[in-house]
């Protein structure tokens, strides 16, 4: 049926196309799609191959789904009369955003409806960039984005106009502003900034019934939060104000390694409840990996044969090592104390003599390190292949039960395919009131295993089949151990298990999305809702 409506749609835009009727492409196909007179505004509604193959695959290249058609706004009044169109049709046309395609099961595919392109909007509606904004009310500068944007093009503006930068990242820097807002957005700096849906002062929302609605703390509050972790259930992100702060200059970066996990999983946990003052850490991470693959791991550059270190203090250790890694942020008027402070911080953990390794580079450099390893992945052929990613927040109370069950047990010393991240936050750094699902405790670790399956390869422990039978494995370990852990970027086959998942939050999400996406049209590749919630069930 989907390949029957985009041929008829194809065949109206080559007629409109070759007789040149004075009738826009996209208002033509809108009516076919939606059912009612009305175009999509300036956006541009596309059925070529290119586009709607791009748009059926994303990162994870685990799923495809095969859009009607996509469609390229020119900013949130297209999004919405887009959104308002299929609202109004019928049958209800599914609609989901796609940033840059990094969602992992296909989160951002709508089989058989419409894409929204989000990548180029901004640059359609503007003529440039708005620029930060200082406001004596917040007592900080903040920057309004489109929620199409990436991550490295906010930084590299916001650098040039006033050396600020936001407050929270990811890991990867080539992600969308509204694709992480709508998920969490985590890297090392959560434990002290919290995750990015804690650094949004506002939002533009499209809801499900096609009205922009502007929402935040003060104005239309249950939107705001619903919206923030909300997985693009309740509405498509078209613009957020970001908080911003001074960026430092340099970045002091440090790995330590450990055998001992209670030694490692203490130190970390240690170093994220240092809060306030100099002696303190920016960024907190760490990652597992095997002791005799720990030179190949493409995350442990730090550990190569030019290391002056030669890794001599690992010749007794054998099977799973764990990797401390942190840094500390400087400029000119700090760089005096870096030294100091540093040593001061060292001088208090328990990792391996001898195996610490050190190294200083410019701020951006180090926001943008996995960029790096992109592009050398790439030059491989190693970065379009299928990655099934598991993301887990384990409760901290469990996290040695993890460690004995899932990086002794099920993976025994098999780490390779990917780094496996392993690092603590502060839930108090969380607002509550999102709708991001976390464990019930005070600190809670991200253990995420960003494996890739490389085809033809001849290690079949790497294998696609392989790879995602022990993420079947782990799951069933936590479930069975009663570990408590929640899944970040979920993935769910069914309802009744994302009612699971959200647990005593799920009928405030059910009710969220009743209010604001009524014909739950919106983000159907996430597959949390079989039909349309009814008020009147929450």
């Amino acid at each position: 049926m989907a390949r029957c409506l985009v041929f008829m749609v194809f065949l109206i835009y080559c007629l409109i196309s070759t007789v040149g009727l004075p009738v826009e492409p996209a208002d033509e196909a809108a009516v076919q799609l939606g059912g009612v007179g009305v175009g999509v505004g300036g956006g541009r509604l596309s059925v070529e191959p290119s586009d709607v193959m791009e748009a059926s695959l994303d990162f994870g290249r685990l799923t495809s789904a095969e859009p009607l058609a996509v469609f390229h706004p020119r900013g949130a009044g297209d999004v919405a009369t887009l959104v308002k169109a299929a609202y109004g049709s019928a049958s209800g046309i599914r609609v989901s955003a796609r940033g840059h395609g990094h969602s992992i099961s296909g989160q951002a595919q709508a089989a058989g409806g419409v894409v929204v392109d989000m990548s180029h909007g901004w640059r359609a509606e503007t003529a440039e960039r708005t620029l930060p904004v200082y406001s004596p009310a917040l007592g900080g500068h903040y920057i309004d984005v489109w929620g199409g944007e990436l991550w490295i093009d906010v930084l590299n503006w916001t650098l040039a106009h006033g050396g600020l930068a936001p407050r929270s990242w990811t890991d990867y820097l080539y992600l969308s502003v509204g694709g992480t807002l709508s998920n969490a957005g985590i890297s090392g700096q959560a434990f002290h900034h919290g995750p990015q849906i804690s650094n949004v002062y506002e939002l533009d929302v499209v809801t499900g019934k096609g009205e922009v609605v502007t929402c935040s703390e003060s104005n239309n509050p249950d939107l705001f939060f619903g919206a923030l972790g909300g997985l693009g259930q309740l509405g498509i992100i078209t613009r957020a104000r970001i908080a911003l702060e001074p960026a430092p200059h340099r970045v002091r970066w440090i790995r330590a390694l450990y055998s001992n996990f209670t030694e490692f999983t203490a130190d970390q946990e240690r170093l994220i409840s240092l809060q306030h003052g100099g002696r303190r850490f920016d960024y907190v991470e760490g990652f597992v990996v095997a002791a005799e693959g720990l030179i190949n791991n493409w995350r442990s550059s730090f550990f190569s044969p030019q290391n002056p270190v030669k890794l001599s203090s690992l010749k007794h250790h054998s099977g799973v090592l764990y990797c401390l890694e942190v840094t500390k942020n400087y400029d000119d008027s700090t760089a005096v104390a870096v030294d100091q402070d540093v040593e001061a911080l060292l001088g208090e953990l328990n990792f391996i003599p001898g195996t610490v390794f050190t190294t200083d580079l410019p701020y951006v450099d180090f926001l943008d390190r996995v960029h790096k390893a992109e592009l050398k992945l790439r030059g491989k052929g190693m970065w379009e292949v299928p990655h099934p990613w598991l993301n887990l927040f384990v409760p901290a109370s469990r996290i040695a039960d993890f460690d004995r069950g899932v990086f002794r047990g099920v993976l025994g010393s098999r780490t390779a395919g990917g780094p496996i991240l392993i690092y603590p936050m502060n839930r108090h750094k969380w607002d509550p009131r999102s709708s991001v699902v976390t464990p019930e405790e005070d600190v809670f670790y991200l253990v995420a295993f960003l494996r890739s399956a490389v085809p033809g390869s001849t290690d079949p422990a790497q294998s696609l089949e392989a790879l995602e039978r022990q993420n079947r494995e782990i799951l069933e370990f936590c479930d069975e151990a009663g570990i408590g852990a929640k899944q970040y970027l979920p993935n769910h086959k069914a309802q009744r298990e994302w009612e699971a998942h959200f647990g005593a939050r799920w009928a405030r999400f059910a009710r969220l999305k009743a209010e604001f996406d009524p014909r739950a049209m919106l983000a159907t590749g996430q597959g949390i809702f079989d039909s349309p919630p009814l008020l009147a069930e929450s």
